[in-house]
């Protein structure tokens, strides 16, 4: 019978509402929710197609392991002794820390897996966890952390009130911007130039996002920081403070034009390209503005100094009086007052025995992950666990960490597909895909509250899972059973989820159970006080919540021990002073030579899409190196020719496209590419793109001090004919 449900997307943090049809365990038809309460009849490609990506033939649906003759059919009873046998041994040889685990991006837009992820971790007692923090948004955790008391008291901007607005690395109308949950982006920023206010990109490449609305700022790879720094710098001169708002509620600021006296809007013109003029003439606007907000994305976080970065940013909005101001730059606030819950809990920082890297709540960087298996040590990793993840594409020096997976005693990966990382493992167990699980907004909407507008949403399962997938909290709760490693490191929580596993399968008793993940939602939408899971099903298309309000933060909500906001943290004081002048000296000497940033494709998402027909057809089937003219004629370099990118950690052989919306001295390369090893992935493997973090270096000295963030943009390369 053929019926018709709602539910929201879970591709990314915009969260779209969606109208699914259905036709047994069959999706028949995807259109966007026309009465959603936010996104109002906006979804993207990738949304509405999710059904090829679900249903394709390549999906894994038993569990595997791998034999000298390829991977093999078992059964989830035989695959769990095994596994857990294997990991009780290492741990008591060799201690708990020679086990890892990674939790991959896939998957993180749900609300209740990296919950059991962090459970699982707990109650194997291992340091040894990674998670994609470190390839793109650790410096937002870490500013956050150290300036407002909790790693999720996270900012974004009033979009819908904004009267200027500066968005740097960041393309809304590809990626629908990080950190903030906004549909329709294009269309919202579009409504701010329409009441005669300013949108402002910049960044090396002319985006989509700048063709469509807007103005562009061109500025050299990985100097953005330089930029905010001179920013920040003139801000300071012109005394555009609100002291009566710096002294009630914030300290350090008497710190701030020493750690920025240096660094003058002529300096910065030197590296970054931008005319100490332009920058005075933005700081000018910014400043004039009846509302103002500076928002920075990945395109930073990703460079040498996305720490620095964030904090110059953060710091700028905060003084000038755009902080917890309608039409500023707002401090959400969720279901649950989520930086607050963060602060009382214990993360304490712990160091890899890789060049002494420090942790940060609670995981290691990436950068290290092929070190701390490869390196010899009592306590190197022996086993890895990969949920919903593929490293292999998505780190740094990813050939190396290729070597290191092949080197584990044990490798389990749980994928909905047997991508580049699931090859390595030993065993596979089958996953879920989102339109199979129950859930509630993603914990950046839902509890951190990141949304101009604030809103609820339950949604059933749409479809069961095929064959022998299952749900992610089950696999994980087995796994912790199997390991003897109860979840949270609590007995008493491990019996309650394996009860209620062994009474759901009962033949008459288990009709009348709810599924764990439904129970569990259940529990945390009532403690939330969203209402029963009844009450919140008659609200289909989503509600709306209290709107945001003025001076909801500020005095109120800052979870810091003197509870003020940290203007001048001590450790990005002397980060600024040992490592900026050195990189700023690098980057004049090597102004010759090009730097590379990567990208996101609009029939693209990180390395999950191309094994979609649709999304890799014609030209499509590859990524190419993006040039300028300039630099093409220089280096005598014809369009559709095959280049060679070399850096100091590896090179790719790609198809060049030359255009005119790249600035000279920068090229760019969409990531997420190299599936050629995937033989699983039949689309996907017939590609020929490649991998652009094969050009970005790992290890200790690689990495940025404080995140743990690698360089996967602003990466010094040569190009030449292959």
């Amino acid at each position: 019978m053929t019926v018709q449900k709602t539910t929201f997307c879970r591709i990314c943090e915009a969260q779209c509402g969606l109208v699914v049809t259905v036709d047994g365990d069959r999706v028949t038809e995807v259109t966007p929710d026309t009465d959603h309460v936010v996104s109002k009849g906006y979804a993207c490609i990738k949304g509405l197609t999710f059904e090829n990506f679900r249903a394709s033939p390549d999906r894994l649906q038993y569990p595997l392991k791998k034999t000298a003759s390829g991977y093999e059919r078992i059964s989830w009873e035989q695959a769990l002794s095994e596994i857990g046998s294997k990991v009780r041994s290492l741990r008591q040889q060799h201690g708990d820390d020679s086990v890892g685990l990674y939790f991959g991006n896939p998957i993180s837009f749900t609300t209740l897996v990296p919950m059991f992820v962090n459970g699982l971790v707990t109650g194997l007692n291992t340091k040894k966890f990674f998670n994609t923090g470190s390839i793109d948004c650790n410096n937002k955790f870490l500013v956050s952390e150290k300036m407002y008391g909790a790693g999720m008291a996270l900012t974004f901007p009033d979009v819908d009130r904004n009267q200027f607005l500066m968005i740097i690395g960041g393309n809304p109308a590809v990626s629908k911007m990080s950190f903030i949950h906004l549909p329709h982006p294009v269309d919202r920023l579009k409504a701010i130039t329409e009441r005669g206010g300013r949108v402002v990109f910049v960044n090396p490449r002319l985006t989509e996002s700048a063709k469509a609305v807007g103005e562009q700022v061109f500025i050299r790879p990985d100097t953005d920081v330089f930029f905010l720094f001179a920013f920040l710098h003139e801000v300071l001169q012109r005394d555009a403070v609100k002291h009566d708002i710096v002294k009630a509620h914030m300290t350090g600021f008497e710190k701030l034009a020493d750690a920025v006296r240096d660094w003058t809007p002529e300096k910065a013109e030197a590296v970054t390209g931008i005319s100490a003029q332009q920058l005075r003439e933005l700081v000018t606007a910014y400043l004039a503005a009846d509302g103002a907000a500076l928002y920075l994305s990945t395109g930073v976080n990703m460079g040498r100094n996305g720490t620095l970065a964030f904090w110059a940013l953060e710091v700028i909005n905060a003084i000038t009086g755009n902080l917890d101001r309608l039409g500023s730059s707002l401090m959400g606030l969720g279901i649950l007052d989520y930086a607050e819950l963060m602060s009382r809990q214990e993360f304490p920082t712990f160091h890899s025995r890789i060049g002494n890297t420090p942790s940060l709540l609670s995981s290691l960087p990436m950068g290290v992950l092929a070190d701390e298996i490869l390196q010899p040590g009592d306590d190197k990793i022996r086993a890895l666990f990969v949920l919903s993840g593929n490293p292999v594409i998505t780190s740094p020096n990813t050939q190396k960490l290729e070597q290191a997976l092949d080197a584990l005693e044990l490798m389990v990966s749980i994928e909905t597909f047997p991508n580049e990382t699931a090859r390595h493992a030993h065993y596979i167990l089958p996953g879920s895909h989102w339109a199979e699980r129950p859930d509630i907004p993603f914990m950046f909407v839902s509890f951190a509250g990141l949304s101009p507008t604030p809103w609820f949403q339950y949604t059933d399962r749409l479809v069961t899972m095929p064959n022998e997938c299952r749900d992610e909290l089950w696999t994980l709760a087995q796994l912790g059973k199997a390991c003897d490693a109860p979840l949270f490191g609590s007995r008493l929580f491990q019996l309650f989820v394996n009860t209620g596993g062994w009474l759901r399968s009962l033949p008459l008793l288990g009709r009348f159970l709810k599924p764990m993940g439904e129970t569990l939602l259940g529990i945390t939408c009532l403690m939330s006080k969203q209402g029963s899971l009844r009450a919140l099903r008659k609200h289909p298309h989503g509600k709306l919540r209290e709107p945001l309000q003025d001076n909801n933060y500020l005095g109120k909500r800052i979870v810091t021990d003197d509870k003020k906001v940290h203007l001048a943290p001590p450790e990005f004081l002397l980060l600024a002073r040992e490592r900026l002048p050195a990189i700023y000296q690098d980057i004049l000497d090597t102004r010759e030579q090009l730097r590379l940033i990567t990208k996101r494709e609009r029939f693209s998402h990180n390395s999950w899409t191309h094994n979609d027909p649709a999304y890799v057809k014609g030209k499509r089937h590859t990524n190419y190196l993006y040039m300028h003219p300039d630099d093409a004629n220089r280096l005598s370099l014809n369009d559709g020719e095959t280049v060679q990118v070399a850096s100091a950690a590896g090179a790719v052989v790609v198809p060049l496209a030359i255009t005119t919306d790249m600035m000279p001295g920068s090229v760019a390369l969409p990531h997420g590419w190299g599936h050629q090893q995937a033989t699983g992935l039949s689309v996907a493997s017939q590609t020929t793109g490649v991998n652009a973090n094969i050009l970005a270096s790992d290890g200790p000295d690689a990495i940025e001090p404080l995140s743990g963030m690698a360089q996967l943009t602003g990466i010094t390369v040569r190009v030449q004919r292959a």
